[in-house]
């Protein structure tokens, strides 16, 4: 069941470390191309990733022990804002730091947490995320991918698609089935820690309007991966992948794919002065949506303080926010093409376009909004 999103504000001490954050984003990457910045999260740059990690601002929820800064969801709420307010090519570690260390804290053997959370905590281990199948879509539990116990450990077969930077990650984190069949769905699935580097791993980026390619198709012919790639415990995988998906779906992530196109169209507004109603109208729709949707992520953060799970919840600002982020290159554009007569800088058309041909997916990444719906109708006893 949903439960109420209280209205919350950031502590101060977290809310402090913006004026830090945000001289240094200045440095780094301010002077590139908005057209560049607006791939933000999509923006693979390892040497980025290392910067930031330098700095101690990877890892900032891991505990010490473990390499990370052993601060509070809120910490890296305004570090993720901050980041993707900015344009940051943050990519490289982004799911890595999101989901999958909190996942290996949660749900690993006290070896794996050793093991792999240092390294993510200095960005020299990335990961990508092993759940969607051809012909399955958003259905994740009717995915083939099987992982069958042997002397060694697991022997993997199958494939995985939309799997984003598994061409340049180490590790990927599958949902495979270990048991039963794909008429079993949910049960006899588990979640694996493959090493990208075994052989039988096969990695295909594909290649999106865009020109991109941070998507790929990975197969796996016989892989043998050893007894401790198993996270969690053996046929938990769909409780587990639900937890996952709380990490993903209830970050900032979800609002500000257009943030660097909404700021390169208000700085061309004030240089031409471009103050006519239609503006202030689109203008004032644009923020009243995103103050809204900010506060429910700034509750749903609330409620991983408080050490719940807001699955749900999550699910429901993934879905307006991928609304918004639709919405603003829509908005934007149609104003642009309703003056054809007002010089519109080469910069801003350029991230108009690339916003353009990238906004369908929004509704796509995380699940799709179809799936996303049905999950909050159930969330609210109407299915």
């Amino acid at each position: 069941m949903i439960d109420t999103l209280e209205l919350t504000e950031i502590p101060a001490e977290d809310e402090a470390s913006r004026a830090e954050i945000r001289a240094f984003l200045m440095q780094a990457v301010s002077t590139l191309e908005p057209d560049v910045r607006a791939r933000s999260w999509l923006g693979f740059d390892a040497g980025f990733s290392r910067s930031l990690a330098e700095r101690g601002w990877l890892g900032l929820t891991l505990p010490v022990e473990y390499g990370g800064a052993g601060k509070g969801p809120f910490a890296r709420f305004v570090l993720s804002e901050e980041l993707l307010a900015a344009g940051a090519p943050v990519s490289a570690h982004w799911i890595a730091d999101r989901q999958s260390g909190p996942l290996i804290l949660k749900y690993g053997t006290e070896a794996q947490k050793q093991f792999y959370l240092p390294r993510i905590c200095k960005a020299e281990a990335f990961f990508c995320i092993g759940m969607s199948e051809p012909n399955s879509g958003s259905d994740l539990a009717s995915i083939k991918t099987r992982a069958t116990r042997n002397a060694q450990g697991w022997t993997l077969n199958g494939s995985k698609i939309w799997t984003t930077n598994a061409q340049h990650s180490q590790y990927m984190i599958a949902l495979v089935r270990t048991s039963g069949e794909t008429a079993d769905r949910y049960k006899g699935l588990s979640q694996i820690i493959v090493d990208l580097s075994l052989p039988g791993v096969t990695v295909r980026p594909i290649k999106d309007m865009a020109g991109d390619a941070h998507f790929s198709e990975v197969f796996f012919d016989n892989v043998q991966c050893q007894e401790d790639a198993l996270i969690g415990t053996e046929g938990d995988g769909w409780a587990q992948v639900n937890a996952e998906l709380a990490f993903e779906r209830s970050g900032p992530e979800r609002l500000y794919s257009s943030m660097v196109l909404l700021e390169s169209w208000l700085l061309h507004c004030r240089q031409a002065d471009v103050s006519d109603a239609q503006t202030a109208t689109a203008l004032g729709t644009i923020v009243s949506w995103l103050a809204v949707l900010r506060s429910m992520s700034i509750s749903l953060t609330a409620k991983l303080v408080r050490g719940e799970s807001p699955a749900i919840e999550a699910t429901l600002v993934k879905d307006l926010g991928t609304e918004i982020e639709q919405a603003i290159p829509r908005i934007i554009g149609d104003l642009m093409g309703a003056t054809p007569d007002v010089d519109i800088p080469v910069s801003l058309r350029r991230t108009l376009v690339y916003l353009e041909q990238m906004a369908p997916s929004f509704s796509l990444r995380g699940g799709t909004r179809e799936i996303l719906r049905g999950i909050i109708a159930r969330g609210l006893g109407l299915r």
